[in-house]
């Protein structure tokens, strides 16, 4: 059996790849097809270091995106909302799994095959939404921004899992079979615009981890989901490229910031005021699927 280390090592060599993968077809869909990657690339950044820092304590980065991209304009067509918070996202979030896949030891028989689950199910999902239209979208994303909100409102009140022994780094039997049954309908909401890390962190906190010990498995689900996705929805053109590199720099810089701040940030009040401007965005999403699509 090879050395947990050497394995550990490994994923992190295997992110760098993937990260370089998602660098080179970013250059290359700027140099090729002059996608405006650098438009309002100051806004981006902001938007970008908002929602990553955020991401990285782990409140998750799809609500806040979305609420700042409908809230600016910032991309003009909805259809391709899901794709791209998934692909401007996916750098970010490979830098935060470097950051944490080592830093809390989680079993590797919980972390593989969930993580692999995940990234099946993306696969899934982005071929399951690529037909969809418009108000399709719009109405799924509204709904799964409500789901987020729930969860966050219940992790705020309950604040799940935060008396669980921090001697549990994993599951196993029928609990790690349900654990990658939930992940790989992960994977698949992820494409459509649910963020992973809230519910990871209810689900693992009703399994008795602490919620601490599930940051590896989500961050690294992230960090694989997102270029899986974000990899096949660039093929389908699905992806909107306006400030794409301010986001993912501004991300990265996000990252890096809160990755100093991680134990000691208090995240009560920066949850309260993201269930307000998810709740404003659902709203929003809703009003115009409504409207009449020509």
């Amino acid at each position: 059996m090879l050395p947990e280390n050497f394995i550990l090592y490994s994923i992190q060599i295997l992110l760098v790849v993937v990260m370089i993968a998602m660098i080179i077809v970013v250059v290359r869909s700027y140099l090729l097809h002059r996608q405006p990657i650098f438009k309002r690339f100051g806004l981006g950044m902001l938007i970008g270091f908002i929602t990553d820092f955020g991401d990285t304590l782990g409140i998750g980065s799809f609500a806040t995106t979305t609420a700042a991209f409908r809230m600016t304009n910032y991309i003009d067509d909805d259809r391709k909302l899901p794709g791209t918070l998934n692909a401007v996202h996916a750098i970010p979030v490979m830098f935060q799994a470097l950051f944490f896949i080592t830093a809390v030891k989680v079993e590797l028989t919980t972390l593989l095959p969930m993580t692999t689950a995940a990234v099946i199910g993306a696969y899934v999902g982005t071929h399951v939404t690529k037909k969809w239209h418009a108000p399709t979208v719009q109405r799924v994303m509204a709904i799964t921004l409500l789901i987020a909100v729930i969860i966050m409102i219940v992790r705020m009140i309950t604040t799940p899992g935060s008396n669980n022994s921090m001697g549990v780094h994993g599951l196993h039997g029928w609990w790690l079979i349900l654990g990658i049954v939930f992940n790989f309908g992960i994977g698949v909401l992820m494409t459509m615009g649910l963020g992973n890390y809230a519910p990871e962190l209810i689900f693992f906190s009703l399994m008795g981890v602490n919620p601490a010990v599930a940051f590896p498995v989500m961050m690294l689900d992230a960090a694989l989901i997102m270029p899986t996705t974000a990899l096949n929805v660039i093929k389908m053109d699905r992806v909107s490229w306006r400030g794409f590199a301010g986001v993912a720099i501004g991300g990265v810089l996000g990252v890096i910031v809160a990755a100093k701040f991680f134990t000691s940030m208090d995240v009560d009040l920066l949850n309260k005021l993201i269930v307000v401007v998810a709740l404003w965005t659902i709203f929003g999403l809703l009003r115009d699927s409504m409207k009449k699509n020509v």
